[in-house]
């Protein structure tokens, strides 16, 4: 299984049954492929709640999500404008939101949509959905191309809002925000807690349990 899937895995585990869910561009996109589509809504803001998957088994190439991939969907799916799609966002009808970034910090801020002194793609429906989605779960690589953190203490890019997220999975490490500090929960697949130290700037505390686990 590659880093991308198995980050994807993990972000499936952490969603309940029969919520509504909005996949990000890139790595949660793959999330879908985990799950039950009969017991989960997956929703994107071009306007379709009732997405299945991006396995090209099960794609319809006539609908596409909001990063232009082609997708399945459930029996009793809708379409929608747009424009009623971030009704749906800004009035908190999404339950859950996983979206990729470029950085986040220790207070939980995030950066995804610009790099400065590079082209603007554009916040895209990022900003809305960190405000209107009532949880909000991070899926990234835990450094960069060029193996400098990204979960750091102060984003350097631009923020994409001052909403705080909810849980970062990355393929290193699995993160959950307890008041104003992040936990480290789960260590992903065959790494280290040293590991995990050497790439994060931010300052986070060990979950007991895990501390434990590590011991024994």
């Amino acid at each position: 299984m590659s880093m991308k899937e198995m980050i994807a895995e993990r972000a499936a585990h952490a969603l309940e049954e029969y919520s509504i869910v909005n996949l990000g561009i890139g790595v949660p996109t793959l999330v879908a492929n985990y799950l039950d589509k009969e017991k989960y809504y997956l929703h994107t803001e071009n306007g379709l709640l009732g997405v299945t998957s991006v396995d090209e088994e099960d794609i319809d190439p006539n609908l596409v999500n909001a990063g232009k991939l082609p997708v399945g969907e459930a029996v009793g799916a809708s379409y929608f404008h747009s424009a009623d799609s971030f009704a749906m966002i800004r009035g908190s009808h999404v339950d859950v939101a996983i979206l990729g970034v470029l950085q986040v910090d220790e207070s939980g801020q995030v950066a995804n949509w610009a790099i400065p002194g590079k082209d603007i793609i554009g916040v895209g429906g990022a900003m809305d959905l960190l405000v209107g989605a009532k949880k909000v779960i991070i899926t990234t690589n835990h450094t960069a191309k060029d193996g400098s953190p990204k979960f750091l203490k102060e984003c350097t890019y631009p923020i994409t809002s001052t909403r705080k997220v909810d849980m970062i999975i990355t393929d290193l490490a699995v993160f959950e925000r307890t008041g104003d500090v992040f936990e480290l929960i789960e260590l992903m697949g065959d790494t280290t807690l040293e590991q995990v130290e050497q790439n994060t700037e931010a300052h986070f505390t060990v979950n007991e349990e895990l501390k434990r686990s590590l011991q024994s």
